[in-house]
């Protein structure tokens, strides 16, 4: 903890800021711009939980092994415990929050929603997020041993994985009807 003797001036909270080095940084978070000062140490999983109270996306083993925080960065699946909130300016971001449309779940979270892909729920935001990253780059026609490698970074310790990849499969699918659909 830090004390101030009280020969030493009270500073402005603006002030502590600059002799704190924060750093304004400034991205788009679910189609919404938002930006704020943040210390150049912070992680873009606390910039969301913290700054921006989208608490969906979870802090897990702060390691980059368990996959409970990825989020999608510019299209792409990342790991948002070893990816620094600075490195992502003018980076669009989407987070478990920003899947559902118009009040209408994402085909992945209604997989998962459908084939029980979760049990105590705290992997189930990566998990979904890496699974939808997983259909845009692999298709939607998954097969099991495909789906369980893509896997291999996201952990989960309750279900034993088979409800997971049936809800990763049927969302891939659902997701290709979707493009289907609109095309």
């Amino acid at each position: 903890m830090f004390f101030r003797s009280k020969s030493q001036p009270e500073a402005s909270a603006s002030a502590q800021g600059l002799a704190g080095g924060l750093v304004r940084v400034a991205m788009t978070v679910n189609g919404k711009a938002v930006s704020a000062d943040v210390e150049p140490r912070t992680l873009l999983v606390h910039y969301l939980r913290e700054h921006l109270r989208l608490t969906g996306t979870h802090v897990g083993c702060d390691t980059s092994q368990c996959g409970a925080c990825v989020i999608h960065l510019n299209g792409k699946a990342v790991k948002s415990c070893t990816t620094l909130a600075v490195s992502c300016e003018g980076a669009s971001v989407t987070t478990i929050e920003g899947l559902a449309q118009g009040g209408k779940l994402h085909p992945m979270q209604e997989a998962f929603r459908e084939h029980h892909g979760l049990q105590c729920g705290f992997c189930t935001p990566g998990m979904i997020m890496a699974a939808v990253d997983i259909a845009n780059r692999k298709g939607t026609q998954l097969d099991e041993a495909t789906i369980r490698h893509e896997l291999e970074g996201n952990l989960c310790r309750c279900t034993g994985y088979h409800n997971i990849v049936a809800a990763v499969k049927a969302g891939a699918a659902a997701m290709g009807g979707m493009r289907q659909a609109a095309e």
